[in-house]
C-alpha cells in the first residue's frame, strides 16, 4: 500500500473511486448458482453437488463454473460441448438469479454512504453483465453503482487487471485514487495487476486462506470498510 501512495503522493479524500465484486463480496448467491448447477447437472443424469461444493466453484465466470462441476462428476467437458453445456447453465440461471441470493451483512449501508459521500462506485465481476444489472435493480443499487463491469463486457477478465482499467476509464480516475473490495484470489490478483489497493473481505468464495490473498488489509464484513480506509491512508 505504501508503493500506491508514494506514486499518487496524495491521502487527500482517497479513495475517489471504490470497485467492487459482486459474488462473495456484496451478494451471497451461492444457492442460487448451485441449484441451477443442479439443474443442469441432473439433466445429464449426474448426482447433485452441495452448496459448499458448489460455492468453491464460483469466481471465474459461468464457463469456468460449468467445467469444474462436471470434472467433479468425472464428466469433463470441452470444446463444443463445454459451450453448449456453459449456453443451457445460462438460460437455467437466468430465471433464478434473485430467489435465493441475498446482501451480505453492510453491503447496502456501505454502498449508500459512500455514494452520499460523492464516492465513484463499480462493480466489477466476471459474471455476465446482464445478470450483474439484473441483480442490482433487484436490490435497488443501481441507481448508486457509477459503473458495471461483467465477464462479458469485452475486456479479459480477472485476475487480469483489464476490467478495472476498463471501469477506471469511465470514471475519469487513475489506479492511484481508487480501491478494489473483493473475497477472491481473481479480485485481488487484478488489483495487484492493475497497481490498486485491495482490500480483502473474509467468508466470500475462495479456496485460497483470505490472509493468502495478497491484500492489502482483510476484514471480517463491510461494515469495517471505512476503518480499513482509514487505516490505508495513514503514513507509513
Amino acid at each position: 500500500m505504501n508503493t500506491i501512495f508514494a506514486q499518487s503522493g496524495d491521502r487527500c479524500g482517497w479513495p475517489q473511486v471504490i470497485l467492487f465484486d459482486l459474488d462473495g463480496t456484496l451478494i451471497d448467491s451461492a444457492p442460487d448458482i448451485a441449484a441451477a448447477v443442479n439443474r443442469l447437472l441432473g439433466e445429464d443424469g449426474h448426482e447433485a453437488l452441495s452448496l459448499d461444493e458448489v460455492r468453491s466453484m464460483i469466481g471465474n465466470g459461468v464457463k469456468k463454473l460449468v467445467e469444474r462441476a462436471y470434472v467433479a462428476r468425472h464428466a469433463a467437458l470441452e470444446g463444443g460441448a463445454l459451450e453448449e453445456t456453459t449456453d443451457r447453465m445460462m438460460a437455467i440461471y437466468g430465471d433464478h438469479l434473485t430467489v435465493e441470493t441475498v446482501l451480505l451483512p453492510g453491503a447496502a449501508e456501505i454502498l449508500a454512504a459512500y455514494h452520499k459521500a460523492r464516492v465513484k462506485l463499480g462493480v466489477v465481476t466476471n459474471k455476465p453483465e446482464a445478470f450483474t444489472r439484473t441483480i442490482l435493480d433487484h436490490f435497488g443499487l443501481s441507481e448508486i453503482i457509477d459503473v458495471v463491469v461483467g465477464g462479458d463486457t469485452g475486456p479479459e477478465r480477472k485476475p487480469a487487471p483489464d476490467m478495472l482499467n476498463h471501469a477506471l476509464a469511465q470514471t475519469g480516475f487513475t489506479a492511484s485514487r481508487a480501491l478494489m473490495v473483493g473475497d477472491s484470489p481473481a479480485d485481488i490478483g487484478a488489483a495487484k495487476a492493475a497497481f490498486m489497493a485491495s482490500v480483502a473481505v473474509r467468508g466470500g468464495y475462495t479456496n485460497v486462506p483470505v490472509e493468502d490473498l495478497g491484500a492489502d488489509i482483510v476484514i471480517d464484513s463491510l461494515a469495517e470498510l471505512p476503518a480499513a480506509i482509514e487505516r490505508l491512508k495513514q503514513p507509513a
